[in-house]
């Protein structure tokens, strides 16, 4: 008890002197230079947006322009209606070549029963120009991305795929385009996705937005929220049935402490995905215990009370603020 107490005080005090670095770095992206556009009446053209589909069981990969996405997959193949849609989102400036698509790839590449989808957004969320308007352009365009794959899932729906059939997984901006599909997907039909995950959804503009323009408890069945760079690159907000902060307050991780201050607040931003994409094969690693606050989770007062498993084997039953510590978990 003695050794678990002085860790928590050392780490609390490093998560300080680091916290301290990167609150100056980031006060900007808070800041009133970055103009949050979340305009909905725009009508803007999605269609470069590229879905990319995988059935592992059939050595099938597929890609397609997300508006003709249903009929070019059901063209190339015939379906199995009890397999499970598992549909990926990355984040700003991701691309389908980026090492946070192939980790999702790694991680249900041997699952016989899920179809995986990765979006492709890229043509509307890359860098193109300078940094911080690149941002607002992806923050605009991503209520426009979110409902064109709202549509798409809602058209595999009509096409008699059940929405339990739907689990859409969001990293940052990804987080928050798949509140857009499940909410686009309501209209569309009347009933909910079976489950949105959000990995770490974006914070800046999103934070301090209207609860209707961030992913959110009632944009699926059941919506699970990460946080592992809250108040930072990811959003500090509880939004979730169930909100999971990983390690300092969900702030910073030891995965990243061996990298360069400029790389650490995103390594701390896209662990959140990692530690996702192990849970589908050790189904166990990551205990969570719901606890009121960090300091009383860090101080040993919540032992006693309920758990669950954090990640993939998450059996969706639990609801509220969920505490998880990887430290003692030695796989890198």
């Amino acid at each position: 008890m003695k050794l678990v107490t002085i860790y928590f005080v050392f780490s609390s005090f490093i998560a300080v002197v680091v916290l301290a670095g990167l609150e100056e770095r980031f006060r900007l992206l808070y800041s009133d230079a970055v103009k949050c556009n979340f305009n909905k009446s725009l009508d803007l053209d999605v269609n470069d947006t590229k879905v990319y589909f995988y059935d592992f069981a059939n050595n099938i990969y597929i890609v397609c322009e997300i508006r003709t996405a249903v009929d070019c997959v059901t063209k190339a193949i015939t379906l199995d209606s009890s397999k499970r849609f598992v549909v990926f989102v990355p984040g700003y400036k991701c691309y389908i070549k980026h090492d946070i698509e192939e980790w999702m790839r790694q991680a249900y590449k041997d699952d016989p029963n899920i179809y995986l989808i990765i979006i492709d957004h890229s043509a509307y969320t890359y860098e193109t120009e300078e940094k911080l308007r690149s941002y607002e352009r992806s923050v605009l365009y991503s209520y426009y991305i979110g409902k064109a794959l709202g549509d798409l899932l809602a058209e595999f729906n009509r096409k008699g795929y059940s929405s339990g059939s739907f689990h859409c997984i969001g990293h940052s901006l990804g987080a928050h385009i798949v509140g857009y599909a499940g909410e686009s997907y309501f209209v569309e039909t009347s009933e909910k996705i079976w489950k949105i995950t959000g990995l770490d959804p974006a914070g800046p503009c999103f934070t301090k937005a209207a609860l209707e323009e961030q992913l959110r408890s009632g944009n699926a069945e059941y919506v699970e929220v990460y946080h592992c760079n809250a108040g930072h690159l990811g959003t500090n907000n509880v939004i979730g049935d169930i909100d999971f902060f990983f390690n300092e307050e969900g702030k910073i991780q030891p995965d990243c402490r061996s990298l360069s201050d400029e790389d650490l607040d995103k390594c701390y931003h896209k662990v959140c995905v990692k530690y996702w994409t192990r849970t589908v094969h050790q189904p166990n690693l990551f205990s969570a215990l719901a606890c009121p606050t960090y300091k009383a989770f860090s101080e040993g007062r919540c032992n006693n009370s309920k758990t669950t498993m954090a990640g993939h084997s998450n059996p969706g039953n639990a609801t509220g603020i969920f505490y998880v510590s990887t430290e003692f978990d030695q796989e890198s």
